[in-house]
């Protein structure tokens, strides 16, 4: 049993639902949650409301991600937002040797995301001209690592060296460092660690692009420092939290910086969220893959989510949903302030690589997990597999197919194993993968987890628990300073 949209785009769920799994019944008891839920998310797109969302300060606040797809005059996405992320793309092209990307949590694994789709492992092995002369790119600010951050900066420094030897000019920096306040600990010690050094190092020109709280009136620290130095500032939007920021400027400047397509991406995002309207539960994909898990879990103890995409630069969209899926829903009070202690687990998993780590664990362990597969049907630059040992008969069988077909191949093989011992899972199913079916993939995620919280009755959109140890950690820091 398949959604298909017309786009190519499947969700496969015939392993989630039906006799043994998710029922007919199930979603029945559910019926009046699920109307309520899909009116809610019709006054989100409308009014940007959510009933008892209020901001970590206690204050109503919009919940604005739903608009970001769509580019118009007054939205997040403006046409002339995308086309100064244009200019900065060009700018990079013409005038930077070196980005690097300084962000946490949302900041980061966004970003992440759209790199190793767009860029891979290998990026900043290319040439200049393989890289269409785009900067190598680098992340940090997402953890507070004093030897990465160190070994950054002192290779940065020696290529500015080889560069000086070699006549060929200074090494051009970009620090794209963000944050909505600017008081980010993990991001901003690594800003201001490489800032001061390559303010001081020889041999190299460095430029900062700031993305922050764009408010005017009560400027952020980030905001007044980039006032004050002149630099080029782009926005954290209001409305729009850390893990939804990729369809922003805060994942927006990084793939402009790459040649990602931004326009292809945000379209499939939107073509997404059209599909997502639908009153039909069958022809809703956030609705359907939202109540599905819900009631997998409400009902049948199945309260882990494994997201196990097939396919290496994948890994990423599997860490950036981790976020997006524990911050939203790991919820101790519902909307009416009971404890309820509400949330599912993710775990991170990539296929074929974890069928020899955690598959194990999946098949036998215990009843309380789904499998969420992606699989990309048709991959750009297949190989095919070389019969290169005739005379090894195991070796040969393997040959003569590509190894695009033999991932799938393996993921069915997974699934079916999994299906057969009463284990639950779901497939993604992506044409290709383009920047227009990952911003339909990621959006369908993001919006399915609205959906989620509305079945839950907890906020979604906040993360007060996020707050708790930044509490603690302020006063900490300040007593090892004196």
């Amino acid at each position: 049993m398949s959604l298909v949209l017309k786009s190519g785009f499947t969700f496969d769920y015939d392993n989630l639902y039906g006799e043994g799994k998710v029922t007919d019944a199930d979603l029945a008891f559910y019926a009046d949650d699920l109307k309520k839920a899909h009116e809610a998310m019709k006054v989100m797109r409308e009014k940007g409301f959510i009933r008892a969302h209020l901001s970590k300060d206690g204050e109503p606040e919009k919940v604005l991600f739903s608009q970001t797809p769509y580019i118009a005059d007054g939205h997040i996405n403006s046409p002339a937002s995308i086309a100064r992320l244009k200019e900065l793309g060009k700018h990079a092209q013409e005038n930077t040797d070196v980005v690097i990307s300084l962000g946490i949590g949302g900041s980061f694994l966004g970003n992440k995301v759209l790199f190793d789709v767009h860029c891979g492992e290998l990026w900043n092995s290319l040439s200049n001209e393989q890289r269409e002369n785009y900067p190598r790119i680098y992340f940090s600010g997402n953890n507070i690592d004093p030897r990465r951050t160190g070994d950054i900066i002192n290779h940065l420094k020696d290529v500015a060296q080889i560069k000086k030897k070699n006549g060929a000019g200074p090494l051009r920096i970009m620090l794209l460092v963000i944050s909505k306040s600017g008081g980010t600990l993990d991001t901003m010690s690594n800003f201001m660690g490489m800032y001061d050094a390559f303010m001081k190092a020889d041999n190299v020109e460095v430029e900062v692009v700031a993305v922050t709280d764009p408010n005017e009136e009560k400027p952020t620290l980030l905001k007044k420092l980039a006032i004050d130095k002149g630099w080029k500032q782009f926005a954290v939007p209001d409305g729009v939290g850390g893990r939804f920021t990729v369809f922003t400027e805060v994942g927006l400047t990084l793939a402009a910086c790459i040649g990602f397509d931004i326009e292809s991406f945000l379209a499939g995002a939107r073509g997404m969220d059209q599909a997502c309207q639908n009153d039909d539960l069958w022809q809703n994909p956030a609705m359907l893959n939202a109540v599905l898990k819900f009631a997998a879990s409400e009902k049948h103890g199945r309260d882990i989510e494994v997201m196990m995409p097939y396919g290496d630069y994948l890994k990423s969209v599997s860490e950036w949903y981790i976020q997006l899926l524990a911050e939203s829903l790991g919820k101790q009070f519902n909307k009416e302030g009971k404890e309820v202690c509400y949330g599912r687990t993710p775990v991170v998993a990539v296929g074929t690589t974890d069928m020899h780590a955690q598959t194990q664990q999946h098949q036998e362990g215990k009843l309380n997990k789904v499998v969420q597969f992606i699989r990309i049907d048709k991959w750009a630059d297949d190989l095919v597999i070389p019969n290169a040992f005739p005379e090894v008969k195991k070796l040969a069988d393997i040959a003569g197919v590509t190894m695009g077909e033999a991932l799938e191949v393996a993921r069915q093989s997974n699934a079916d194993a999994l299906a057969s011992n009463k284990r639950y899972s779901a497939v993604f199913g992506l044409p290709e993968l383009t920047p227009y079916h990952l911003g339909e993939l990621l959006y369908l995620l993001a919006m399915s987890i609205a959906y989620e919280g509305e079945l839950a009755d907890v906020d979604a959109f906040d993360q007060p628990g996020v707050e708790a140890y930044k509490r603690i950690m302020g006063p900490k820091l300040q007593a090892l300073k004196g």
